[in-house]
Order: C-alpha cells, then structure tokens, then sequence
C-alpha cells in the first residue's frame, strides 16, 4: 500500500537538495489547519503569487488559501451555496472550490500526498530520478508543479486531446511532456507508455494517481475535513447531512466520501460517469468530453465496497452548461431566472469536471427526493481557466450561444435533469464493479490476486490506510529537522 521503509542511502541525498533549495515540508495537519503552519513561512508568502513556482507554495496545497492571485493567507474553506433557482432542488448543494490551490486545481495535493512519502523516506532520489506523472490532465500538472517545487526532475504524461491550457501551461512547468492517443477515455494508452518508460532503463518513479494510495490519503485526510468544515459551519439545526456526488476519475477525490461516512452516519457517496463511457453502469466504454475523469477501467485506489449510487452523466449536459455559464447571453439568462449576479460571475471558478459533479449531486438530490432540510456537498476540481480554449472551438463549432440556446439548456439539463442513468447498488452490484477491477490491475498491471480480494473481505485494508497520515507527517518533521532550516 504505501510504503513508509526508510532508506538511508537516498534519504541523505534528498535532504540535500532541500538544503540547496531552501525546501521545507508541511505536514497534513497543516494542511488540515493552516493555523499550524509557522508565521515565518505565513510573513514569506505575502510576496508570493499563488502560482508562483516558489517552495514556500507547497504550505498553500490546502482549501483554506485566500482567494487572490497573490500573496494571500489562509482563512475558511472557499466554497459556494448553489440555490434552488438553479439547481431545481430544495436540498442545500455547497461547493468546494479548488481554484485557488496553486495550479488552479485541487490535484495537486493528490500529487503531494504520492510523492513526498517517496521523498521523506528516501525512496525517491530527486538529485539522480526523475518522477512520472501519468494523467488525463490536472494531476500531471500538480505532479509537475508539486516536483518543481521539491527539486524533482518531471515527466509529464497525458492524452494529446486534452485542452490546449493545460499542455501551454506545462511547458514552463515540467522538465518533458508526452503526449498519448485519444483522450479522457484513452487511460490504457497512458498504462502502455509509463511500461515503456520502466522497460527503458532510465532511473524514474512512475507516481500513477489510479493506484497510488497516496492520492487515496490525501483526499481522505485533507479534502474530507475541509467538507466537513462546510457541512459544519452551515447545517442548520433540523437539517442533515445526506451525502457527496463526485465523479470517479482516479478516486482520489471520492476518498473524501469515506471520511464522510465515518463522521455523518447514514450518508451516502454517489459516483459519476460519463454515459458515453458508463464503466460502472453497463460495464460499458466509449469517449466522451467531461474532461479529467479518465475512465474504462475501476481505478486501483477506488474504495467500491463504500459507493452507494452510481450516476450517469451525458457530457452533451457538461458542455451545454459550460456555455451556459460562461457565456454572456447564458449568465444574463440566469439572472433572468433569479439567481443572483454575484454566483453568475463566480461560476466561472467550475471547469467541466465541476459541472459534471454539481449534475451528479442534483440527480442524487433528485433520486432520493431530498427537501430543504437535507444538505449535500461535492468538489470544484477545477476553474474555466483552463478550459477557455472549449469555449471558443465551441463557438467556432456550434455558433453563436444565443438566449435561446440559454434557455434550453437551463431548462433541459438543470431544471429537468431527471433519474434516468442512476442506480443504487447493492452488495452484489458493488462486488461486480470491484471485480471489473481484476482485468486492469491483476492481469494487465502487476497487482495480485490476493490483495484484489483483501480491498474486498479486509474490514481493516482500507482504514488502515487512512491511519497513514500521522506516521507521515512524523517522517515530514524528521526530514525537516535533518535539512535544518529552523521553523
């Protein structure tokens, strides 16, 4: 699972390169609680942009960051309330909002979680490896942002579909950049270049999100705390906390539903899929648009046992509110239909991936028939910044987003998203989802049979993943103390 064995002759090593680099390491309590985090590290980031590749960046991997470009402290979770004039519900639906990590993205504490685990331990050399960070987009970002701040060289590896920001963007970034055929459902392609990257000989780490566990506890120890955060701060009294509907993508993020559970008893955790791509729901494949949900297979780290509904998305409804929400006939519109002005301009911190899951949390909404006493949350991965170049081919593609367009589509995929493409699964219908995961990892990508049927039968598997954060964090403070940079 995650391997925490010291390794001597490396760990001295990396502690050089954050000696020469001025690197320190936060925790995940501090990560949890940015009022950990030491006020000479708080006073330094006041003369930093938020994207800055500077290592002092790697203290704001956490949802509490002011929400500036530059030189913000730390202050609540950001999150939003979507109202009933858009989402058609009467249950509370808050947002996190993962713009205002460094990357604009929430992936890159996933990356952190994989690959400082590596490093404190001195299974990862940054001065003689190179670190691999397979992807359908964010997490390669994260992972090649997260490595240039830590002194790594970095590998960046993503479908040659994906939108142009993110490969722009990269290029300042990450030391090289493959591209791999198709796009959002092309993950096997990725599996098939990172084989070919370990059969070359050269001396790398591949950190793949889909079965690293890291990715796993990074979502479940920091992510799941900020939404409890938000369920806390807002629940009124007589209301109840009912669940999360998220895209699967990696997993990671519906890690966050496990610690959910384990905090509001009765919660259910609902999982999103394109219906272009419906793995979970007919064990089916395809391609699809919702961008940064890589599919066709049940990633490694996905806690099936603990999923209670899957949901079917059609990524025409993604697209068509892309538009909706940013274009200007489409937020005029909603104003129109009583949502207030300030929420139209600040829907354009939800990338697709977003919209997917504000869908998903509405049709869970819907499925169970939740009123205005029951309070759901789901995640904004990410902002349509890194999307503006859809916006565009779409226009290009389709003409322009008119007031009718805007029209049709608030009416058809909000207010009259419906319950077709959702099923809640029951013991068997999980384990037959679990199994699919037996022909992507056992037989094609090294793991064994024995620890396929331990995620399934071990009561203990997956919470003693989750009790990793600590013994980490303790190897953070001692790589720390040996770098010797003070507090």
């Amino acid at each position: 699972m995650i391997d925490l064995t010291v390794h001597e002759d490396k760990l001295e090593s990396a502690a050089q390169v954050a000696r020469d680099k001025s690197i320190r390491i936060p925790t995940f309590k501090m990560m949890r609680d940015p009022s950990l985090v030491p006020e000479s590290i708080k006073a330094e980031l006041a003369g930093v942009g938020l994207w800055d590749l500077d290592p002092r960046n790697l203290f704001r991997i956490t949802w509490h960051n002011e929400p500036v470009p530059d030189g913000g402290g730390f202050g609540p979770v950001n999150y939003l309330e979507l109202p009933s004039e858009l989402t058609g519900v009467e249950a509370r639906i808050f947002i996190l909002i993962g713009k205002w990590f460094p990357t604009g993205a929430h992936k890159v504490g996933a990356a952190f979680g994989c690959l400082v685990p590596r490093l404190v331990t001195g299974q990862f050399d940054p001065a003689t490896q190179k670190a691999v960070w397979p992807s359908t987009g964010n997490y390669c970002r994260g992972g090649a942002y997260d490595s240039n701040l830590l002194g790594c060289e970095s590998v960046a590896i993503l479908p040659e579909g994906m939108s142009a920001e993110r490969f722009h963007w990269l290029e300042s970034v990450a030391g090289e950049i493959i591209k791999t055929p198709g796009s959002e459902s092309n993950v096997k392609e990725i599996f098939d270049k990172c084989n070919e990257l370990r059969a070359s000989g050269e001396d790398l780490v591949i950190f793949n999100q889909f079965d690293e566990f890291g990715n796993y506890l990074w979502h479940y120890s920091v992510t799941g705390p900020a939404m409890a955060e938000v369920i806390d701060a807002e629940m009124l009294p007589g209301q109840r906390f009912r669940g999360t509907a998220l895209a699967t993508g990696s997993a990671g993020t519906i890690a966050s539903g496990d610690y959910l559970k384990q905090h509001y008893p009765g919660a259910v955790i609902g999982a999103a899929e394109a219906i272009q791509c419906p793995t979970i729901l007919y064990n089916g494949f395809g391609e699809h648009r919702i961008e940064g949900i890589g599919d066709k297979h049940i990633p490694w780290v996905h806690n099936v046992k603990n999923t209670d509904v899957a949901i079917g998305l059609d990524d025409e409804a993604t697209i068509s509110l892309t538009r909706l929400f940013n274009e200007p006939n489409g937020k005029a519109y909603l104003v129109d239909q009583g949502v207030k002005p300030d929420l139209v301009e600040a829907m354009s911190q939800f990338g697709i991936s977003c919209i997917g899951n504000i869908l998903a949390t509405i049709k869970l909404a819907k499925h169970y028939e939740m009123g205005s006493s029951d309070v759901l949350v789901t995640i904004g991965t990410d902002s349509m910044e890194m999307y503006g170049s859809r916006l565009t081919e779409l226009n290009e593609e389709r003409g322009e987003f008119t007031s009718l367009d805007a029209a049709a589509s608030f009416h058809r995929y909000l207010l009259g998203t419906g319950l077709e493409h959702v099923q809640e699964l029951g013991y068997w219908d999980r384990k037959r989802v679990h199994n699919l995961k037996y022909y992507t990892w056992v037989e094609q990508q090294g793991k064994t049979y024995d620890e396929i049927q331990a995620q399934w039968h071990d009561d203990d598997y997956w919470t003693s993943i989750q009790a990793m954060a600590d013994p980490i964090d303790e190897l953070i403070e001692q790589f720390n103390d040996r770098v010797g940079l003070g507090t």
